[in-house]
């Protein structure tokens, strides 16, 4: 059986996601050593997170070295995670275009926190703080004072939730590359740019965004018959919006809205303004319309 190794001791996001790659990618099982004896080190199949080099041929993916292991495009620099990734990768997507998505969404932040890249700035408030992948690294560690649970274990606990976390995020890339054609699509068709009526329940955030015109979408809502209209976000990661439903329409449902849209199937329009919900296409276009008519 192979040996794949790692260090002991505390372990981090990076080498978990790492071995979670090995165990998608590699056709046989392997053992797990975590390990730092120099001697132990050499026997190792892989070994990753440590060891002073960075080969992939030679299954050697540490970035501990002196210079590290390289940077990312965007600057940031490769952690074991990263390194592992820019192996397999493209081997577990199927495509580079799946592959990079992972990356941007699961590689680049783990590997930025590994390395000390500040990702985020103090935001609107100064009494939280994004809940990260890093978090949940920690909160499998033993505690200091908890008995029984070794940090080998908990580390095999940990990459066996990241392999389901690796393993979802590579069904949505390869399934994204599908829907951002069809979101396209849709906007080359709509005669008024600032409504993109979609025919499915693609993810559509980022393409919308990175248009200047559109402020609402028209959709059919997941695993039901109703449709939803979505307002665009300025910024794909911000709650801002670029135009908010009206007003009067927050937190009404059923009758209620019905009565203030006059939309017979209107359903529900959230407080927070950035969704509302009719029972059918027609329904969904006419809030839409009402939304991007009305001034404040």
């Amino acid at each position: 059986m192979k040996k794949v190794i790692t260090h002991n001791g505390r372990f981090h996001t990076d080498e978990t996601f790492g071995v979670a790659v090995l165990r998608l990618a590699l056709d046989e099982p392997f053992e797990v050593i975590r390990t730092r004896d120099d001697k132990v080190i050499t026997t190792g199949d892989i070994v990753l997170d440590i060891g002073g080099v960075y080969d992939p041929g030679q299954g050697r993916f540490d970035h501990h070295q002196k210079g590290g292991a390289g940077e990312h495009a965007n600057g940031i620099p490769y952690s074991s995670f990263g390194l592992v990734w820019k192996k397999y990768g493209v081997q577990l997507c199927g495509t580079k275009e799946a592959a990079n998505i992972v990356k941007k969404r699961l590689v680049y932040p783990i590997d930025a926190t590994d390395n000390g890249v500040d990702t985020f700035v103090r935001g609107t408030r100064d009494d939280l703080y994004p809940y990260l992948m890093h978090s949940i690294t920690m909160s499998f560690r033993p505690a200091w004072n908890e008995e029984g649970r070794t940090p080998d274990a908990a580390f095999l606990e940990l990459v066996d939730i990241a392999v389901k976390i690796l393993s979802r995020e590579i069904v949505h890339a390869k399934a994204y590359g599908e829907a951002k054609k069809k979101v396209e699509e849709a906007y080359e068709r709509s005669e008024d740019k600032r409504i993109i009526v979609l025919d499915g329940p693609y993810p559509w955030e980022e393409v919308l965004s990175g248009y200047s015109e559109p402020l609402f979408m028209v959709g059919p809502k997941s695993q039901s018959s109703n449709w939803n209209v979505k307002t665009v976000r300025s910024e794909v990661h911000s709650f801002k919006s670029r135009k908010d439903l009206p007003a009067a329409w927050a937190g009404k449902r059923g009758e209620e809205l019905a009565q203030i849209t006059g939309v017979p199937d209107a359903i529900f329009c959230h407080n927070g303004r950035f969704i509302a919900v009719a029972g059918s296409k027609e329904g969904a276009l006419r809030l839409a319309w009402l939304a991007l008519e009305h001034e404040e």
